[in-house]
C-alpha cells in the first residue's frame, strides 16, 4: 500500500502540549466538538483529536512529560523538511534556537522544535526515508532480443 508523502514545506500536524491533557482535551471538545482518541505513551494517553462528523483526526493534545517534557504550550505546527538535521543546524546558522531535538518520533521519522528569531516556535518534521528499489544488473528483455 503506498503513503502519500507530505510534500517539502508543507503544514502536516498541529499538537498542543499542555501540564493538563485531560482537561484541555475537554475544553476543546466541549467548545469546538471534537471528539478524542488515547494514544499510549506508556502509562499515560496523549489524545488525537478528531473531527465530530467522519472523525478524521485533526491535531493532538499531548501531556507535557516524557518525549513531549519541555515543549512550550502553544498550538505547534510541523512543518515537513527535507533533512532534520540541515534544517536545525540552518536555524541556528540564521539566528533562531533549536528547543528540542532532532530526535526520532518512533517509526514515523524525526522532528525538532525550533524558535524563529522573531521567538515564536515551530517543529520541523522530516518523514521516514523510503528505501528505493535497486535496479537489478544483467540483461533486460530489452537487450535479450539483440
Amino acid at each position: 500500500m503506498a503513503t502519500k508523502r507530505p510534500a517539502i514545506g508543507s503544514i502536516n500536524w498541529f499538537d498542543l502540549t499542555v501540564d493538563a491533557a485531560e482537561r484541555v482535551r475537554d475544553f476543546y471538545r466541549d467548545v469546538v466538538g471534537w471528539r478524542s482518541t488515547g494514544v499510549d505513551m506508556g502509562g499515560y494517553d496523549d489524545f488525537c483529536m478528531n473531527l465530530p462528523e467522519g472523525g478524521s483526526t485533526v491535531a493532538g493534545i499531548c501531556h507535557a512529560r516524557g518525549p513531549n517534557a519541555g515543549l512550550p504550550p502553544v498550538w505547534l505546527v510541523y512543518i515537513t523538511v527535507k533533512d532534520v538535521e540541515r534544517s536545525a543546524a540552518r536555524c541556528r546558522d540564521l539566528g533562531g534556537t533549536v528547543v528540542a531535538g532532532p530526535k526520532d518520533m518512533g517509526s514515523m521519522g524525526r522532528y525538532c522544535v525550533i524558535r524563529d528569531p522573531a521567538g515564536a516556535v515551530a517543529a520541523l518534521f522530516q518523514p521516514p526515508r523510503v528505501a528505493t528499489p535497486r535496479r537489478r544488473r544483467g540483461r533486460t528483455a530489452r537487450s535479450k532480443r539483440r
